[in-house]
């Protein structure tokens, strides 16, 4: 009985649709103070949304995330956008979208300022050494946590396992993947063999990533022309939860380039992972490395445009065809794969973000402190920062500097 009325409660919270400015509110907030990377957060707006505020249903968080994680780009940001999209339309998916997105541009704009006026941050590396084994920590809870709500059956697992292998013999997340798992989906769950024919709702799902990833951008002469067209290809190309947006980023800014070298673009990407927000916020600090403000902002817009675009394309489609078995059997397959990529994604970062005892010590003690304890993460981030700043002075650790 009591469960019955906890059930009805949260039906009419669902039911009762915050104004958008109670999604811009909360998107800021979550902005500011939302640490530990893509996984992370969604972990969190689960936490937030489904459980406390009641402002979606289980089932479309799951949506939300699965839809997200098949379509290239940032999955939080996506997620945050499908869920304001949800509850807002089309103009709250806007608000709340950017909402998400400006506390972390401010930040690291301003830290990109910082660092060009001194010559540097030396002491981000310190953080960077303390806090990162604390992040995979963060991801690793957040998977599982991720795992709970949407991993049903043993196929979800196998093609889990499957593109968890895939990713780290790649070490990039692959389009096919996303692609491979939804139409495996399709055919298991679905009833697309018992029909002559696929209906278009899941055909257009399994075919708008295939039409990103073949997207064109032409070269353009000033640079931030060329900030905006470089990350608004990373946005285009790099699917699933930016995590792993790492090695293209390098191979393009490093290699092709030239915009930094290798030890700017380390502190990039402690940025990004220190930061509260998406990982792939890291464009707007390297966007103000190479054009200053306004090379910040257009990195930024560039990264995150393309995650607009086709969430609001995608998201009227899953409204309408929600129940039709073939689009959740999509959705099902694209989960797993969600699943095993985060985590080889994980295995990828942990070889930047551990290499001595002490980086291995603060993993393992960061993962038991959140199964144990309902700890903050800016919090744990915190802590974790403070021992970076003594440690890195003692131990001086070469490894660092040289990943």
């Amino acid at each position: 009985m009591k469960d019955s009325i906890n059930q009805t409660a949260h039906e009419k919270l669902v039911n009762r649709p915050p104004r958008i400015r109670d999604l811009v509110g909360y998107f800021l907030r979550l902005g500011t103070f939302g640490f530990g990377g893509p996984v992370a957060l969604c972990g969190l707006m689960e936490k937030d949304l489904v459980q406390e505020r009641g402002w979606l249903t289980k089932q479309e968080m799951r949506d939300a995330i699965a839809v997200s994680q098949s379509l290239p780009g940032p999955l939080a940001i996506q997620v945050g956008i499908f869920a304001a999209y949800l509850r807002g339309g089309f103009w709250g998916a806007w608000a709340g979208g950017w909402a998400f997105i400006l506390p972390n541009f401010l930040i690291v704009a301003a830290l990109g300022a910082l660092y060009v006026h001194f010559g540097g941050l030396p002491w981000m590396t310190a953080i960077f050494y303390g806090v990162s084994p604390a992040v995979i920590a963060l991801i690793l809870h957040s998977c599982w946590r991720l795992s709970k709500l949407g991993m049903e059956d043993w196929l979800q697992w196998v093609i889990a396992t499957v593109c968890f292998v895939v990713t780290i013999v790649f070490q990039a997340e692959l389009a096919i993947l996303f692609i491979g798992a939804g139409i495996i989906g399709i055919l298991y769950y679905g009833n697309v063999i018992r029909r002559s024919k696929q209906p278009p709702s899941a055909a257009a799902m399994a075919l708008i990533p295939l039409a990103a990833g073949a997207t064109k951008t032409a070269a353009y002469s000033s640079t931030l022309s060329q900030l905006f067209v470089f990350f608004f290809k990373a946005g285009c190309l790099t699917f699933g939860s930016g995590l792993v947006i790492v090695p293209f980023l390098e191979k393009g800014l490093v290699q092709q380039t030239g915009w930094l070298n290798g030890r700017e673009f380390l502190f990039a990407v402690a940025v990004g992972m220190l930061s509260p927000g998406p990982v792939v916020i890291t464009a707007t600090f390297v966007g103000y490395l190479v054009g200053g403000f306004w090379g910040s902002l257009v990195a930024t817009i560039g990264i995150f445009l393309p995650s607009f675009l086709l969430i609001l394309f995608v998201a009227p489609i899953l409204i309408r065809h929600r129940e039709n078995p073939n689009v959740q059997g999509f959705i099902k397959g694209a989960y797993g794969a969600a699943i095993g990529t985060i985590l080889g994604a994980c295995v990828l970062l942990s070889k930047i973000a551990i290499g001595d005892w002490l980086t291995v010590l603060i993993a393992i003690c960061s993962l038991v402190v959140l199964f144990r304890w309902k700890v903050s993460y800016p919090l744990l981030v915190g802590v974790t920062a403070v021992i970076g700043l003594i440690a890195f002075p003692l131990l001086q650790p070469q490894w660092v500097l040289v990943k």
